[in-house]
């Protein structure tokens, strides 16, 4: 299911406890500007209410973990997909559920937080050889769902007429437009999935070979006044950039231009967790589908990078860019390119025209967790890199994100690819 290394040897169980309570004090933090109507409220079918990933991320540790807790009588409405430990509630009317209340929801919460260092430090080094690879899963389950948190409440204010603001707009330097380059690889056989040590999904493994033939890799992500030029040119209305599933889509949804975009007093903004907001032609555009990305890719003359193309280009470049850690909460223009690909981490995951499937030699694990990847390997698309809401934790070169092609809710984005 995961790699268990010397980041959690028996000698570190007091630094892992550490990290447990500091992201469960994080998810915490981030549901606190809303109020408990914000939490309770489910704007579409794949986003869930802020009081529901709060329970979720308990329920996922009280199950999985031998704590010794009793369950209060709702804790399996919080179970998410699960079926082989029970029937989940329907993942659509998880708004519903205002019952429990966010205070029944937040002492089990405490509850739960508590027992964890107390399982730890009671463990003997054989069960702790168990424990630190279901604790590790559970912190990074639960750094998911921070991500959702902020995705899904953007989701819910965007249907709101008042557009309100999850939290004022934090300053950052303005830049300019960065120049284009094109970044050339030699191609050839190289390697791609998680190498060790540390943490990785079952999905990221096992580490194996891959042969890709030369290609160029774009220095940035694609920018907002790029895609308006895609929309200025009938890019929504010609049928011939777009995958057949992709020009279905648009022409039933209506789709015009990217989620959250709209004119606001003959401005064109988007909104944002900071509310509505001008669109900053400099900055990558955001929260578009596949579908939009690869028409775009089509109308440019180019096409999407490969999963293994991205992960080989990045598996040099540092792990850090515009993350949750920033504060920013939204992608910041690039920096001009100074050698190597810039925005590969952070500001916003990018789509690559790579099927979610699984690498050769994949198994999933036995039981319940053996569900947490490896039956969503059908109808999704990989993408790559983490987002500005992202976890830090989470940006590395073989973490692999899956969405269906029509997603467009979270912070999603372009980056090109080119055959020489």
């Amino acid at each position: 299911m995961i790699e268990c290394t010397a980041a959690v040897a028996w000698d570190q169980r007091d630094s892992l406890t550490r990290r447990f309570l500091a992201v469960r004090q994080r998810t915490e933090s981030l549901a606190e500007p809303l109020s408990a109507e914000d939490m309770g409220g489910q704007s579409m079918a794949d986003a869930s209410p802020t009081k529901w990933h709060l329970a979720h991320t308990s329920w996922f540790f009280s199950t999985f973990l031998p704590l010794g807790l009793v369950p209060p009588p709702w804790a399996a409405l919080y179970n998410s997909y699960y079926q082989s430990i029970g029937r989940p509630y329907s993942r659509p009317q998880r708004g519903l559920l205002t019952r429990p209340s966010l205070a029944e929801v937040m002492d089990w919460r405490s509850r739960v937080t508590a027992a964890v260092p107390a399982l730890t430090e009671n463990s003997d080094e054989a069960g702790w050889a168990r424990l630190a690879p279901l604790l590790s899963l559970g912190i990074a389950h639960e750094e998911q769902h921070q991500e959702l948190i902020l995705t899904d409440i953007l989701h819910l204010f965007s249907c709101n007429p008042l557009d309100p603001a999850y939290r004022p707009l934090r300053p950052a330097p303005q830049r300019p437009t960065a120049p284009l380059l094109w970044l050339d690889h030699g191609g050839g056989p190289g390697e791609i999935g998680h190498a060790g040590p540390g943490f990785a999904f079952d999905n990221e493994m096992p580490r194996h070979v891959v042969q890709t033939a030369p290609w160029r890799l774009a220095s940035r992500l694609v920018t907002n006044g790029e895609y308006l030029e895609f929309i200025d040119s009938g890019g929504y209305r010609r049928a011939e950039f777009w995958l057949a599933d992709g020009w279905a889509t648009v022409e039933a949804e209506s789709w015009t231009a990217p989620l959250y975009w709209h004119w606001n007093d003959g401005s064109l903004c988007s909104m944002t967790l900071a509310g509505l907001q001008p669109i900053d032609p400099a900055a990558p555009v955001a929260h578009v589908s596949y579908y939009e990305a690869d028409a775009f890719a089509r109308w440019a003359g180019r096409r999407l990078p490969t999963e293994a193309e991205w992960e080989i280009a990045a598996a040099a470049v540092p792990k850090t860019g515009n993350d949750l850690s920033s504060g920013l909460l939204r992608p910041m223009p690039a920096e001009p390119c100074s050698g190597a690909p810039g925005q590969l981490f952070g500001d916003l995951w990018e789509w690559t025209g790579s099927a979610y499937a699984p690498y050769p030699g994949y198994r999933p694990a036995a039981g319940a967790l053996g569900e947490y990847n490896g039956k969503f390997m059908i109808n999704q698309m990989v993408l790559r890199g983490g987002s500005c809401v992202t976890p830090p934790d989470h940006l590395r070169a073989s973490y692999r994100n899956f969405f269906p092609p029509a997603a467009r809710w979270q912070f999603t984005g372009i980056r090109l690819a080119d055959d020489p």
